[in-house]
């Protein structure tokens, strides 16, 4: 087991999810990421108009903050692996 999380599996990860967009109220988009095992992620962004929304825009900052989760769950896992292989 290596002791590290790397980009690639974080975009592996990304790419056997399920990625639904939607807009609501015409100036929010709301991101969901259903992962392999079934761990559903929710991330959102909105604009204060919705003369300034992007739907582009929105959907990529709710994408980044979906793959920080991604890093920072996968690094909570590999800990735990790593402390349970030492400790057992």
């Amino acid at each position: 087991m290596t002791n590290s999380v790397t980009k690639r599996q974080i975009d592996e990860l990304l790419e056997e999810s399920e990625i639904k967009v939607e807009t609501v109220y015409d100036k929010v988009t709301i991101v969901t990421c259903k992962l392999p095992n079934g761990f559903v992620i929710t991330e959102s962004s909105g604009a204060v108009s919705p003369a300034n929304y992007d739907k582009k825009i929105g959907t990529e900052i709710c994408m980044e903050r979906i793959e920080n989760k991604l890093w920072e769950l996968e690094g909570y896992a590999l800990a735990k692996q790593l402390y349970e292989g030492f400790v057992i």
